[in-house]
């Protein structure tokens, strides 16, 4: 397994628990320029993971988790790869097995394979590491998702074999392999995700991300990024009611409950203990955020809606101005040939009076020649 971090000192030590309890072989792992106290949480594992320092803070997690699964392959003679994030959980979707005994089981022909993510939802919370609070699978519809300033579930995940030659993108979710069929039934795998586990936590990574993403001139984030756009929020300060509403209130859980939207999965709330305790928000910024954060998410939305029709229209008139194009260019042609034959024409013209002085000369040589 290979590990990007940053700041993750509130939950950090519980994924590597959590994945060296399901059989991981070697987690090497990368910190990027950590102040808050993970350093020193992963040097105290010593050799029981490979540790690595990157402090350049530019989001170039693409070459630095590539380097890493190149060498879980050359170095380690890993089998399979699983290139996580400090706040996923990796679990076998069959009850009881590790995951340690399902890559056993797993043909190396497939060479890759995508692995949902489950966002993990609950409660908000001022800080802590809410292991045992967000205990809820989030499978809200994505328009419900986009009313509160979501763009979607999070995107699945690609675990793949060892390879010299891996490139793996920004992100973790696509690497340079094919897949070559199906998981076998009974072998599937998921991760739990825990990205908004507090807003101490979630103020902090928004932050550190943006500016980690401006500092690079060659990332370009889509519009849709959530990363840029929750840092947006930030730099507007909205970034807070965007953060309590993403959590249900009480009749929703209730209502997503009861229709099967919000399913409780206790597996990591059970078997791995919260670092950082839970503290709640105060209840004065709960109600704020409950009463104006969709009032926010629906302008963003209307601008959005905007925007893009915006973008339609310059679309749809670009598309106008590159027929209209085509067809000078048709019309610069046929001037073109217009000119050629002008120009034959002129040449034509032009060679008339010799032509006769021709003509007439020959009939002169033909007379003298008969006398």
């Amino acid at each position: 397994m290979t590990l990007m971090v940053r700041d993750e000192a509130d939950i950090i030590g519980s994924m590597i628990d959590h994945s060296l309890a399901q059989g991981v072989d070697t987690l090497i792992v990368t910190d990027n320029g950590s102040i808050d106290g993970t350093v020193e949480i992963l040097e105290s594992y010593g050799d029981r993971i490979v540790l690595r320092h990157d402090p350049v803070q530019r989001k170039q997690q693409h070459s630095v988790v590539t380097g890493m699964a190149r060498d879980a392959a050359t170095e380690f003679g890993a089998d399979w790869v699983i290139n996580a994030d400090a706040d996923e959980f990796w679990l076998p979707t069959a009850g009881g097995a590790t995951l340690r005994e399902v890559f056993e089981q797993l043909p190396t022909e497939l060479r890759t394979f995508q692995v949902e993510v489950v966002d993990m939802t609950g409660a908000p919370a001022l800080r802590g590491s809410g292991l045992q609070r967000l205990v809820y699978r989030d499978t809200r519809p994505v328009a419900r998702l986009n009313e509160l300033g979501i763009h979607s579930h999070s995107t699945p995940d690609a675990v793949h074999i060892g390879s010299p030659d891996i490139e793996v993108a920004q992100g973790n979710h696509f690497v340079n392999l094919e897949q070559n069929g199906e998981v076998p039934a009974g072998l599937g795998i998921e991760v739990l995700h825990f990205p908004w586990r507090s807003w101490e936590q979630f103020e902090g990574k928004v932050a550190k991300a943006g500016r980690a993403y401006e500092a690079n001139p060659v990332l370009r984030p889509s519009p849709n990024h959530h990363g840029m756009r929750e840092y947006h929020r930030w730099a507007a300060g909205a970034l807070k009611a965007y953060y309590v509403i993403r959590h249900p209130d009480r009749d929703e859980l209730e209502a997503g409950i009861r229709d099967g939207v919000f399913v409780e999965d206790t597996r990591i709330a059970s078997a791995v203990p919260s670092v950082v305790a839970d503290e709640p928000l105060d209840d004065d910024d709960v109600t704020a955020s409950r009463r104006w954060g969709p009032v926010l998410a629906a302008s963003e939305a209307q601008s959005i809606g905007e925007i893009r029709a915006r973008d339609a229209r310059i679309d749809e008139l670009l598309h106008y101005v590159d027929e209209g194009k085509q067809r000078i260019d048709g019309l610069i042609e046929d001037v073109r040939i217009l000119n050629e034959r002008i120009g034959t024409l002129q040449r034509s013209a032009a060679m008339r009076p010799v032509r006769r002085l021709l003509r007439a000369g020959k009939r002169v040589v033909v007379r003298v020649t008969k006398r």
